[in-house]
Order: C-alpha cells, then structure tokens, then sequence
C-alpha cells in the first residue's frame, strides 16, 4: 500500500554534519531538484572558515538551510520543518531552531561515545528523553550505505563518505523529489570514476527505499510549484550572478573584461566563474596580493578595457591607496566587495554588512566614489551590471556591495533578454584637434577615455594632482580645490540617473522600514506580514547608497517614524540622521547570521505600541 501525502504551502529544512560529510552538495542538490520542479526557494549555506575543521566538533560543524514554497518567499526560513544532523555536534548546534514536533532525522552511526565528548554531552540525547519534543527518525546510515555498497568493493573509506547521499535519498523522499536531476548530476561529477557515481547513486536510492519500505516514515509531503511569472529561470548563487553580470555589461558595451583579482572569502567564486568565460572575451588575473590585483586594473582600465576586482573588507583596505589613484586620474572599474563579518580575518565564512563605512570614506583625502548595494543572490546580476553603467559613463571607480549572505544564497532568477538590457555606450576620445584630458561633459561632468597609442591624444597620468582640463601637474591651491570639488559634484550627478524610489505600502503613515543589501527579504517579509495585520508600515530598500536618490529625504519626512534594520552596528542609520536630520531608529545585528523576519516583525510590534 502506498503511504499517505500530505500537501504543505512551505517547508524549511537544514542538512547538518562534519565539514567534511558533503553537506552543501546535498543541500544544493535538494534546492537545485526543488527549482526544476517549479517552488520557489531560499538558501543559507553556513560552512567553518576553516578547510578541514576537528571531525566532530562543535566549530566544524557544516550546515546548509533551504526553504521551498508553492508561493513567492524572500528568505531562507527561520525555524526549521526538518532537521538531518549527521553527528552530535551538528545536533546540539541546530536543535534549537528546529519546530516542536519537528522532523529529526539522525545518523545514529555518528553517535558514538567520542563523538558525544567532542559535542560536550553528558548524555546521549537518543536515550536521555530531551528529543521527546520532535517525530525523532533515528537511523544508522553508515551501516545501511554500507549494504547498499557491498557488492561494488569499494574501501570502507570512500563507502562512508557516500552517506550524505543516503541522507539525500531520505529527504527526497520525505518531500516527494524525483532522483533524476540528482542521478544526473553524480553521473557528470564523476565521470572520470564511474564507480564513485555508481556508489552515491546507489546510496541515494538506499536511502529513498529504506523510508518506503520501513514502518519508520508513515507520511510524506509535497510542496507544489510556485505560481512565478512565465519565464525561463535558473537557479544562482550571488556570486555567479555577479559575474554573469559583469559579463553581459562586458558584451553590451563591447569592452573586453578584465578581473585582476587576489582570491578571498567570500569573493573568491567570482575570479573561479569569471575564469570559465574566456570565449566571450573575458581576461582573468590571479595576482599575488590585493595591491598587485588593483593596479593591474587601473591598467586595464587606462587601455580601454571593462576593469573589475573582487574582493572582501580585509583587501579592500589594502586597495585603498590605489583606489584613491583611480579616482584622481577619474577612470572607470568596479571593486566588488563581498562583505563578511570583522574587524581583521573576523568570521570569514559569516555575513556581515559592517563595510559601508569603509566603502563611502575609507580613503585618504577627499575621494568620493559611488556605491551600489545588491538586494537578493539573483539582484547582484543587475547591480553589478548598473555598477558598469555608472563606471563608464562618468568615468570613475565604483564599489559594488554584497555579503556572505548573497554570495553563497540562491534563488531562481527569470534569465533576461540582451535586449532588455539598458545600454552602456562607449565613447573613446579621438580627435586630437579638440581633446584636453580633464575637459569635461556638461551634463555628467567625466572626463574622455582616451586610449594610449591614440595619435595626439597624449596625456600625463599619475596621483599628483592635476590641472583643470589640460591635465598637467599642478600644486595650485585654487585648482586642488576646483579638481576636488569637480570630482565630488560629479558623482551627485549620478543621482540624475536614479529612478524614482518604490514605496510598498502607503506613500505617508506611521512607520517607514529603510534597508539596504541583504535585509531585504526579512524586510520585506517583516512588511508584508504587518500589511496583512492593517499595520501603518511602510518599505523602501536602497541599492544607490552614494549618492543618495533625490527623493530619498521627501519620503523620509513624510512618516512618523523610520526604522532601518542593518547586520552592522549602525552605519548607514548614521549617514540618514546627518544628511536628512531624521531621528531614525537603528535596529542592528552583529552576530554573522542574516535578520529573522520575525526579528524584524517584533521590533515593529514594539515602535508601533511604545510611540
């Protein structure tokens, strides 16, 4: 007799193990199945910063969380449906935040005597009575991926480290996921070792096979597909989203793409994508530090090329000097800096959004530039491709902002048209007769790209301040003061450029929410929620942080009240108080880990009741 099928709107479910049990392949590989077959999802990959951390500890723990839905979500969850954990210490990390009554699916090979000492139990939580809360799976999947694999003679090593596609195997068939995509994957991954694709594939069907057969799992569930707009979707990550990003502004404007980079976490993933596309034109440059990495992309820049580097707040401080180079001699690059925890090597592997500050003054002199935030893992594709826009067309650096959240998230993303794309017209100086190096535009104020090797278009370059229009080096007080003025009113054009603000909501009420970056979801969840309660809440979520829109200060007076929730210690609260005179209300998190909807939710509940 088949087993009952219960239909649920949503599901969050975490995989949870050693950073060596595979835990992010088989929480890719749900969230990649749950895309083909039409939910919508959110996912929060959650790895140590170290490679190989101490099996079975606490700190080494790896987890990914996704969260699918038959309807539009904007988060990854927050208290989990299901729970796989792989060991104790996966356990006593997650357990916490998993529902009462949830599904807790165990590795009961992992639990060993060692393994309860290294996770700090006094007790094994199977016999103590503290899993009484929650529909507690306890399954030995070492032993059972172990028959499953006998007959292949594999070494016990290698038939181990097939459990995770047990786990897999369980999960799909707890939520009634088709093994195809799954079984195609392993087939591509190891193509070159047959046997290790066969071995996983057999565990994976193990798994699915055990919970069918056992009187273990009564009940499945599903989650029917979300009713998206029509489209052709894919499901990204941040940072592909990035450089597939960076890519199309390379191919609209017809610059060849250049990233020098120097690898770091989170940002590291842009450099290995990027390094794929070498057909399309696109030139990549593992440079043997952060300032080797910068300069060579004012180069790049200076001979007519589309010039980016990635990196974290630790190497964005080191590019700060050359920074500052390419914002006086005004040429066009982006700095994509992904955001983690600190100060220092802080929390690598964790998100933070504490480089605002950083990004907006962390140079020496006066060197304004502008800065772009992206929202979601499938927005940094059109943020990194306004980042472009904005470059080339005024002629000057610009830093893209994401964070460990976007970069390692995913979603799925509606593929754009080429042509829907906005333009990005190139316009390289050329005639000798008319040129001067700092002669500027009337309406955006850059000065022209010319091109080394351009016959009469010859021109000084460097650090040292430069003469209005002629370019030649000048110690004139007066015209400091001109070039820097000039350079800061050109980027507040910028703000010409920036379309009008989208309120959700009332235009004017009780409470405006303000949030940039990777707020976004719990934000707009938060928002949403209270709507449907009848609250006076508003939103707005900024991508354009320098400068700011011009409407910007209009609607922050037309509410009672702002609160802006950022994963800092107030940054950008800061800047609103001081350029609007607003007494903004900062709500901060500085723990590694993204804003809960529900966070955000009782913080409202509270300005709402208290003023």
């Amino acid at each position: 007799m088949s087993k009952p099928v219960e239909s649920l709107k949503e599901a969050t479910i975490r995989f949870a193990g050693d950073s060596g049990d595979g835990m992010q392949l088989v929480g890719g590989e749900m969230a990649n199945t749950s895309a083909l077959i039409g939910n919508d999802i959110g996912v929060l990959p959650d790895f140590p910063a170290e490679i190989r951390a101490p099996a079975g500890t606490l700190p080494g723990v790896s987890g990914y969380q996704l969260h699918i839905s038959s309807f539009d979500i904007h988060t990854p969850g927050e208290k989990y449906d299901a729970l796989v954990a792989m060991n104790p210490a996966a356990l006593k990390t997650n357990l916490e935040n998993l529902k009462p009554n949830g599904i807790l699916i165990i590795n009961v090979g992992g639990f060993k005597d060692r393994n309860l000492k290294l996770a700090h139990y006094d007790s094994n939580p199977l016999e103590d009575g503290s899993l009484d809360k929650y529909q507690v799976f306890a399954v030995d999947m070492n032993t059972l991926t172990r028959k499953a694999l006998e007959e292949l003679g594999l070494s016990a090593k290698i038939v181990d480290r097939c459990k995770n596609f047990f786990a897999l195997g369980m999960v799909f068939w707890l939520y009634n996921r088709t093994m195809d995509h799954a079984l195609s994957l392993l087939k591509s991954k190891f193509a070159k070792k047959p046997e290790l694709a066969e071995a996983n594939s057999r565990a994976l069907k193990a798994g699915s096979m055990y919970c069918e057969a056992t009187e273990q799992f009564v009940t499945s569930y599903e989650v029917k597909p979300a009713k998206l707009p029509r489209g052709k979707y894919r499901n990204i990550s941040g940072n592909t989203a990035t450089a597939l990003g960076l890519i199309a502004a390379s191919q609209k404007s017809g610059l060849p793409l250049f990233l020098g980079s120097y690898p770091i976490t989170p940002a590291s993933d842009i450099l290995h994508e990027l390094s794929k596309y070498k057909h399309y034109g696109v030139r990549t440059f593992q440079a043997e530090d952060e300032i080797a990495a910068i300069c060579s992309v004012i180069g790049a820049a200076y001979s007519g090329s589309l010039a980016v580097t990635s990196t974290s707040g630790p190497g964005l401080a080191l590019k700060a000097e050359a920074l500052g180079l390419a914002i006086s001699v005004e040429l066009p690059l982006v700095v994509c800096n992904v955001q983690r925890a600190g100060p220092s090597t802080g929390m690598p592997t964790k998100t933070e959004q504490a480089d605002l500050m950083q990004a907006l003054y962390g140079r020496n002199g006066e060197a304004p530039l502008p800065v772009v935030a992206a929202s979601k893992p499938a927005d940094c594709f059109e943020t990194a491709y306004e980042a472009c826009r904005i470059a080339i067309k005024h002629m000057t650096p610009v830093l893209f902002l994401s964070d460990g959240y976007l970069a390692n998230g995913a979603e799925p993303w509606p593929i754009p048209k080429a042509e829907d794309l906005p333009e990005i017209p190139v316009n390289f100086a050329k005639d000798p007769e008319s040129f001067q190096p700092f002669l500027r535009d009337e309406d955006t104020l850059a000065r022209p790209w010319a091109i080394p090797g351009t016959p009469g278009l010859e021109h000084r370059i460097g650090g040292i301040e430069k003469e209005a229009v002629t370019g030649n080096v000048s110690y004139d007080p007066r015209n400091h003061e001109y070039m820097t003025r000039i350079r800061a009113e050109k980027i507040e054009k910028i703000a010409d450029d920036i379309p009008p603000t989208e309120i959700e909501g009332e235009k004017t009420g009780d409470l405006l929410l303000v949030g940039w970056g990777s707020t976004y979801g719990a934000i707009r969840t938060a928002v949403e929620h209270k709507l449907d309660e009848g609250k006076s809440v508003s939103r707005i979520h900024l991508t354009h942080l320098n400068p700011l829109p011009k409407d910007l200060g209009e609607i922050l007076k037309s509410f009672k009240h702002v609160l802006m929730p950022e994963i800092n210690a107030g940054q950008l609260v800061n800047v609103i108080r001081a350029k609007y005179m607003v007494p903004a209300i900062g709500f901060n998190k500085v723990q590694g880990l993204p804003f809960f909807s529900s966070e955000i939710e009782q913080k409202i509940d509270e300005i709402l009741e208290s003023k």
